[in-house]
């Protein structure tokens, strides 16, 4: 049986058919720039990338394209072959706790919810809408970054500000890559074979966020009412003192919308050192550039606090520290530097074994700690797109 994943943002959309429940993956794209006259898109069928470009004025004629190249490469014979389509949806609120399918509540709800994700609310709306056009009686379901952190308890969620804010507002933490923390989860409690797991997932990427796992759930979580807090990212500044906003708008005569905007697109790695992709940062490090070794020091720093702190929170009674995403997975110096500042409590690396598991190595997971170290530590790779399929394809075929 077919599935389709769909990511959907404010200019691109991304999507991944799957033969399930092999969960095997036929065909992935990644189309680009919808909107811009250079719209362009990448098809990877059995491992060889074809390349496409075209004028897409929107998110359905994205569509168009992506059912297009699922016909033209024969991923499949027809679309009725598509027995349900998996869509990640940023912000949940709290009303949702796990995935759902898709009706005119749910939809009612993504809307409501864009006050609390208006850079990714309308991309997830439009390409749900732009699919429901054209496969009409295709079930979907709605797949929330924030469902997974929502068995936190109060005491984590909440911010010390007026009680108020949360009952009218919903000021409160509601945590983002749910998606990945809950796939690495469930990975980690068949590699350890064990259900009540108690994890430290660092998901370390362009986009950042560690999240503190007791019993198997999400006990914390670094991120908050939005994406932008919590750890220092590629473009964004993580936890900052609040005032900096007031601050600036007044020095610069910028709007607090000015400012956001520069907090969570010109901020972080880029910010600090001009580079976004941290091996852009650690290549101008190693040639001697003083704000990327900077920037680097920030970063790694800022990981492994929270690392610290959520091994204080679960009272040191952790299985394993994993890491996972773009540097965790492929950031053989960076791992080496985030673990060798927690060595006060016991927590080791061994060099070696971490030097040869990356991406781009021919061991792509496995263990990186030394045997004195307090807490195994865990190369996992993630997979979001599968974690969708599952949550689709079980609750599709109830």
């Amino acid at each position: 049986m077919k599935f389709l994943c769909v990511n959907a943002g404010s200019s691109s959309l991304k999507f991944q058919l799957f033969e399930m429940p092999e969960e095997k993956v036929i065909i992935s794209g990644y189309i680009e720039k919808i909107g811009l006259e250079d719209s362009f898109w990448t098809t990877k069928v059995n491992g060889e990338k074809i390349k496409g470009a075209k004028y897409l004025k929107d998110h359905n004629a994205a569509v168009d394209v992506l059912l297009n190249e699922l016909v033209e490469h024969k991923a499949v014979e027809s679309l009725d072959e598509i027995k349900g389509v998996g869509h990640r949806v940023l912000h949940g609120g709290e009303k949702y706790s796990d995935s759902v399918l898709i009706d005119d509540e749910v939809i009612q709800s993504i809307k409501d919810l864009t006050k609390l994700g208006p850079l990714h609310h309308p991309g997830n709306l439009a390409g749900i809408e732009a699919l429901k056009k054209v496969l009409p009686d295709v079930p979907m379901v709605a797949v929330y970054d924030t469902a997974f952190h929502q068995t936190m308890p109060r005491e984590n969620y909440m911010y010390p500000v007026p009680y108020e804010w949360y009952l009218k507002y919903g000021v409160r933490k509601y945590g983002f890559h749910g998606t990945s923390h809950k796939y690495i989860t469930t990975v980690m409690q068949k590699k350890l074979k064990k259900e009540k797991v108690n994890l430290i997932i660092c998901h370390i990427g362009s986009g950042a966020s560690i999240s503190a796992i007791k019993d198997g759930k999400c006990y914390d979580t670094t991120m908050g009412i939005t994406p932008l807090d919590g750890l220092m990212m590629g473009t964004r500044c993580g936890a900052i003192d609040p005032s900096i906003l007031e601050y600036v708008c007044k020095e610069s005569g910028m709007s607090i919308g000015d400012v956001t905007n520069e907090l969570n697109k010109k901020s972080g790695l880029l910010g600090v050192s001009g580079f976004s992709d941290s091996r852009d940062v650690e290549e101008a490090a190693a040639k001697g550039d003083d704000r990327a070794q900077l920037a680097l020091t920030m970063y790694n720093d800022r990981v492994a606090k929270y690392i610290a702190d959520y091994y204080i929170e679960l009272n040191g009674k952790v299985d394993a520290i994993v890491f996972t995403a773009g540097v965790g997975e492929n950031g053989i110096e960076a791992r080496e530097d985030i673990i060798n500042r927690l060595s006060p409590l016991g927590i080791e690396i061994d060099k070696k074994t971490n030097g040869e598991i990356a991406g781009f190595k021919d061991k792509h997971e496995g263990v990186i700690s030394s045997k004195k170290s307090t807490v195994p530590l865990w190369v996992v790779p993630t997979n979001e797109e599968l974690m969708i399929i599952k949550d689709t394809y079980e609750i599709v075929m109830k």
